[in-house]
């Protein structure tokens, strides 16, 4: 390096130095992202935490929502409608608090969903595959589970005088929206055809049944979803599909049930249209069963014959009815279909209808006041999905994985892959690897590329996000077992304490 060489860099990198004093001693600070961060640290440092008591609680649960799935669903949304996806942010990215959950089981490292939404609604963990039962019963022991049941925290809200309710995409009777009002010791008792009969005559009851005749308060004033064959005998043909009949072997009408025990005061639809004209003014206990089994993936809801609500729309409804009594009232949301999509490999399904369930989240937070309503926003458990390869920023996020010249990016055996795949699943090849180079993997029913064969994709191990606003949703943070979230839930609305209250005062499970 010659002297003048020297002299010239010299003299340049001072005046580099005086331009970056002018701005002070951080050379970047007018740089976007760094302006986008230091306002979000001003916006956390103005949070003051609610403390006031919980005079409503929302538990949002996106069954099988990982952290993958949060990501990609993300970029999903924000891509559809046109904007840069990787810096959208669902409207649950939004609420102030977050953690993490350790969703593992009593007897597992992978949970399933009838434990792992048991521990949110009762705060303790047990076995895979029952309900409200602790964590000495086994899986569909009825006497045991006889002997062990847990007390939920809509039982509690019940006993309290609040209102409850449960609104989900899967059958009503399903494991996570069941967590709230059932105990069993197999959650797939959801009719009495699914039960032996010795379990029956030990006084074992489906879930169906235990929805309808509810022995805490009133009972749930709101149950939506699917499941109309769990709650209707052999012998009726479903109002949808006269194909179809009711899957009850006892030949009691549940839904007969659950309009002679409310009266005056009950409703019960099986359509969009019939929900929509329901004269909610009227309507105290309301039972919406839109589908013989699970209601169909958001991608697939608008070809429904009979129309479906959207899980936003039942969620406004449900409040709608909730919101009417002074002491407040519980309410669980589950996105179930989040779960089906990946268990089927079809990331697409899984992505849209966690989108889906977003759009609930922001019809409850635009129908109730933070000041005093706890809204949690969970999973119960993750699922295999991996995002892997490095596509470029503006990739759908469903496509093909490519290079920096926009070309599809290939593996090492010479053909392109998915940005999204899974570790296991129906997606996996017997022998070599499709090549995708003129396959639309974009399609909602694609299925994408497995490691492992398996007829239905599994369920994930680890740590889910927890979501919060409201008054205590400050306590998530770090992480925390996920039975943590019934004990927040609790404090937040001092339900166990209004509880005790009112058993004082007279009140009792009927």
């Amino acid at each position: 390096m010659t002297g003048r060489t020297f002299l010239a860099i010299t003299v340049a990198a001072l005046a580099l130095t005086q331009a970056r004093a002018a701005d002070g001693p951080i050379a970047q600070v007018n740089d976007p992202y760094y302006v986008d961060a230091a306002k979000h640290l001003q916006d956390v440092a103005k949070r003051v935490p609610n403390t006031r008591r919980a005079k409503n609680i929302i538990l949002f649960v996106g069954d099988g929502m990982g952290v993958t799935t949060v990501t990609a669903a993300r970029i999903r949304q924000g891509q559809v409608a046109g904007r840069d996806g990787v810096s959208n942010k669902l409207v649950f990215e939004t609420l102030p608090y977050a953690a993490f959950s350790r969703t593992y089981s009593h007897d597992s490292e992978v949970t399933d969903s009838a434990p792992s939404a048991s521990a949110m609604t009762t705060g303790v963990k047990s076995r895979n595959g029952v309900i409200n039962v602790d964590s000495s019963v086994p899986e569909n022991d009825c006497k045991a589970g006889l002997a062990h049941p847990t007390t939920t925290i809509a039982e509690l809200a019940e006993i309290a005088g609040m209102s409850t309710g449960a609104v989900t995409t899967t059958r009503i009777t399903h494991a996570t929206p069941a967590a709230i009002y059932a105990h069993a010791a197999g959650r797939d008792w959801e009719r009495d055809a699914d039960m032996k009969p010795e379990d029956i005559a030990a006084g074992c009851v489906d879930i169906a049944r235990q929805l309808v005749e509810m022995r805490y308060g009133d009972g749930l004033e709101v149950a939506m979803g699917g499941g109309r064959a769990q709650f209707l005998p052999l012998s009726v043909a479903d109002p949808e599909d006269p194909k179809k009949t009711g899957a009850r072997k006892d030949g009691r009408n549940l839904v007969d049930a659950w309009m002679k025990r409310y009266g005056e005061g009950a409703a019960y639809v099986w359509s969009q249209p019939q929900l929509q004209a329901l004269n909610m003014g009227k309507t105290k206990h309301l039972l919406g069963l839109f589908e013989s089994s699970h209601m169909q993936f958001e991608s697939a809801r608008v070809r429904d014959k009979a129309g479906e609500p959207s899980l936003a729309e039942m969620t406004f409804k449900a409040i709608s009815i909730l919101e009417r009594n002074p002491k407040g009232f519980f309410l669980l949301v589950e996105g179930g279909r989040i779960d089906h999509g990946h268990h089927a490999g079809m990331a697409a399904q899984a992505l849209d209808d966690t989108v889906a369930m977003d759009e609930a989240v922001k019809a409850a937070l635009a129908a109730t006041d933070a000041r005093d309503t706890l809204i949690v926003v969970t999973a119960d458990h993750s699922h295999v999905l991996t995002m892997a390869g490095y596509p470029s920023r503006d990739n759908p996020i469903l496509g093909l994985a490519n290079r920096e010249d926009g070309k599809p990016a290939l593996a090492k055996d010479g053909k392109p892959y998915t940005t999204l795949s899974y570790a296991n699943g129906p997606g996996a090849a017997e022998g070599d690897r499709e090549d995708l180079t003129n396959v639309d993997t974009t399609k909602p029913d694609y299925r994408q590329q497995a490691l492992v064969p398996f007829n239905s994709e599994t369920h994930g191990g680890e740590d889910v996000p927890i979501l919060a606003s409201g008054p205590w949703a400050h306590l998530f943070q770090g992480v925390v077992d996920q039975q943590y979230i019934f004990h927040v839930m609790n404090r937040a609305g001092q339900i166990k304490q209004r509880a005790e209250t009112a058993i004082r005062a007279g009140a009792r499970k009927r």
